[in-house]
């Protein structure tokens, strides 16, 4: 009898072990239990989910119970989150409704996260703090090396964040100067340009949209900021669905999947049907075989394959350019966009067949050779495309080697050109079949 408890006791000591084989639980780490205790004072109920550091995508939450469809998976009380009307009733706000002009909701935000952080253990907020990201991997942060193996258009928008960023910082100099009352230290020490760069990724990458009424002390831009401890601890995944508000009868934030969750597996959520460029762009990570992905073409590298003699070359540049068709051109799981073809489709018209070029735009078929010449040029971008992205790949494995404290950043910026090489690959595959078709 003794005997047999004994063996079902390993069976479930070795079943509860295999549950975690995907990740290393979390729960027993000071800095979880004292947020736990710290959010159930404030009337947090402890849900069915753990911290958990999974293999494939780091630190994320995991359920002890099997989650149905339309379940709730986490309530947090309007007194675990941080919004500007708590930045309002600490000392900060006497500072705010005072400055003028006024500061932003973002500013007043980043305000109250670089002085709390500095406050140390006096800091009320102090048990969230401690599990905030030390670093960030959003282009703001990265090296300039990094940033220049970006895709074209990614690399625009990384440098206009970190532009962005450097303008938000030196616009706000002079209201942190105001803050000196409130320190010991001088305020430049406290309020400099990493502290603000470490508080906006904080904002950027973990804020849940909740929307605040307009208030006077504040500038014009929408608030529609909180911070969700715990609750920011969920991961994306473009193959889930869920609803998630702040709903007025609880007084609470509220997620519900759509999806089923098994027992030990890690919860995830979905922050919108984004693509990995955007997902790098606004919160620093890449999303594995996402469906939402594609490769996108820039007018540059549209125009290398455009004939140089063409005669009515700027009236079709004019054409494509007066009805947007110079963005957004893209390769997809499904091949190239109907975007992407409708311009060359445009650009390969014949002098003979340039009349018809309304037609072109709304999608008609204007001739045989037309539908041939767009294959074939939509075929050779695919395979410049493909030839730069090896390129590119070779270069980070170089890098990885020479320069090892960009190890992290350049894993990141490797793992979005494999992507965007399984897309490439898997169009020009379409191609292939497409240009068969029609021989």
């Amino acid at each position: 009898m003794k005997k047999n408890r004994g063996r079902t006791g390993r069976k479930r000591r070795r079943k509860h072990l295999q549950s975690f084989m995907n990740g290393v639980n979390c729960s027993h780490k000071l800095e979880y239990i004292k947020l736990k205790k710290w959010l159930k004072d404030r009337g947090f109920e402890d849900s069915n989910l753990r911290p958990v550091e999974f293999w494939d995508t780091g630190r994320g939450l995991m359920t002890t119970k099997a989650i149905q469809a339309g379940e709730l998976v986490i309530s947090l009380p309007e007194k675990c989150l941080l919004t500007t009307g708590t930045v309002l009733h600490s000392c900060l706000g006497e500072y705010i409704t005072k400055w003028k002009p006024p500061v932003s909701p973002l500013i007043a935000l980043c305000t109250f996260l670089i002085a709390e952080k500095h406050a140390g253990a006096k800091s009320l907020w102090k048990p969230y703090l401690d599990v905030l990201p030390k670093t960030y991997t959003c282009p703001v942060c990265l090296e300039q090396d990094v940033v220049s193996l970006l895709p074209e258009p990614l690399r625009k928008k990384a440098q206009e964040q970190r532009t962005m960023v450097h303008e938000l910082y030196m616009s706000s100099k002079a209201f942190f100067s105001s803050l000196q009352p409130l320190f010991a230290e001088n305020t430049e020490t406290i309020f400099n340009y990493s502290a603000l760069e470490w508080a906006w990724c904080t904002v950027n990458t973990r804020t849940v949209y909740m929307k605040h009424s307009q208030r006077e002390c504040f500038s014009l831009e929408p608030d529609v900021y909180a911070l969700a401890p715990y609750l920011d601890l969920l991961n994306h995944s473009p193959n889930v669905q869920v609803k998630a508000a702040f709903n007025e009868q609880t007084r609470s934030y509220e997620i519900r999947t759509d999806s089923q969750c098994k027992k030990y597996e890690e919860v995830f959520i979905c922050y919108g049907p984004h693509d990995n460029q955007r997902l790098l762009l606004e919160y620093g990570f890449v999303a594995i075989d996402n469906p939402h992905s594609s490769v996108y073409v820039s007018s540059d590298t549209l125009f290398r394959y455009f004939p140089p003699l063409d005669k009515q070359r700027n009236a079709k540049l004019s054409i494509l350019k007066n009805h947007d068709f110079l963005e957004n051109l893209t390769f997809g799981w499904d091949g190239p966009s109907w975007r992407l073809l409708t311009a060359l489709k445009l650009l390969n018209l014949g002098e003979d067949e340039f009349t018809c070029w309304k037609r072109t735009l709304l999608g008609d078929v204007i001739s045989a050779t037309n539908e041939e010449q767009t294959l074939d040029v939509t075929e050779k971008i695919c395979f410049f495309l493909i030839e730069e992205t090896q390129h590119v790949l070779l270069q980070i494995s170089q890098l990885k080697r020479d320069k090892e404290n960009l190890k992290n950043h350049l894993a990141l910026v490797e793992a979005l050109r494999f992507e965007d090489m399984k897309i490439l690959q898997k169009s020009a595959e379409i191609l292939c079949n497409s240009k068969m078709a029609t021989t």
